[in-house]
């Protein structure tokens, strides 16, 4: 069986910082990911706000950076299936569709899922006016009319933020009511540049030819829930916050806070000693690729005084 110090479940940003800074410690570090290396990121059509990056490049160069840039410092990457993390002693073994793995520190960067409407032309134009980020893509709309779909915090928060990017922002929600916080609904519907529209659902993301001739979103089908009338609104993106799911399977074991996330530390540590999660698995005020990235670092510098205990331990059994 395989044994490393480092092994890093998941290869988006979180993960890649990760390895980066385990390997460039001389720790012996694997990435595992069942779909090679980006995550989300990998699907970004233009990344503008990454520091550094003045020039917008694509979430695919961006990972590719990324990943060679582990790898030079000596981190592997593995593209598989990871079934179970499980506790083995201080020490940890990684269970994949190829053979276990043993791993004297865990890292999870599985992210989360982000939940989708799963009407026609959702999929056909993510990344391409479909965003599930707003601070990510909001910019380059900007003086476009948008949508945003959602009722709760971040679905409020969002349409805040994209009503300083544009004068038209309609903000749709099924139900008769916010869910979200007294003060956050009541600064939306005070909001001169956001219309609210409840009891309304998305048909439909249409799309058409942009200006750069690219096909992409141009327009959204709208229904009334209570009257089953139809509307069709013009928009150069919609941002859906309905929701997302931690990806958290793989860890039962270790606390998590209401909404299912890995409840972390400073140091990004787990209540579980050795196992740190990073990026968007863990509870954070902000889900942001640099955000992620941090974390990353931190987790991996963690990892390594851990590591540097455990030996010092057992260097100091062995001497008495």
């Amino acid at each position: 069986m395989n044994n490393y110090d480092v092994v890093i479940v998941g290869a988006g940003a979180a993960g890649l910082s990760a390895a980066q800074y385990a390997a460039r410690a001389n720790r012996s570090t694997l990435v595992i990911d069942r779909a090679g290396s980006g995550g989300q990121c990998a699907n970004i059509s233009e990344l503008e706000n990454y520091p550094g990056f003045p020039d917008a490049i694509t979430g695919e160069e961006f990972t590719e950076r990324f990943e060679r840039q582990a790898r030079q410092f000596g981190a592997e990457i593995l593209t598989a299936d990871v079934e179970a993390i499980e506790r083995d002693g201080d020490r940890f073994r990684i269970v994949t569709d190829g053979g276990p793995i043993a791993a004297a520190t865990v890292i999870l960067a599985t992210g989360a899922r982000h939940r989708e409407l799963g009407v026609p032309g959702e999929a056909a134009y993510g990344g391409r006016g479909v965003s599930y980020c707003a601070t990510c893509d909001g910019p380059m709309f900007s003086g476009q009319p948008m949508v945003v779909v959602g009722g709760g915090d971040a679905a409020c928060d969002e349409a805040t933020f994209l009503s300083k990017l544009t004068d038209r922002v309609i903000l749709v929600h099924r139900r008769d009511r916010f869910r979200a916080q007294a003060s956050l609904a009541e600064r939306v519907l005070a909001n001169p540049n956001i219309e609210v529209r409840f009891n309304t659902e998305v048909e439909e993301i249409l799309g058409g030819p942009n200006h750069f001739g690219i096909e992409a979103v141009r327009a959204v089908r709208l229904r009334d829930t209570r009257s089953g009338e139809i509307t069709e609104e013009s928009a150069g993106a919609v941002f859906v916050f309905i929701g997302s799911d931690p990806q958290t399977d793989l860890v039962p074991f270790v606390e998590r806070d209401a909404a299912g996330y890995v409840v972390t530390d400073g140091e990004m540590a787990s209540s579980v000693p050795g196992l740190y999660a990073v990026g968007d698995v863990r509870t954070t005020p902000f889900r942001q690729l640099v955000v992620a990235a941090a974390d990353g670092a931190i987790a991996a510098h963690a990892a390594s005084h851990r590591i540097d205990m455990l030996t010092d331990a057992i260097v100091a059994t062995a001497t008495r």
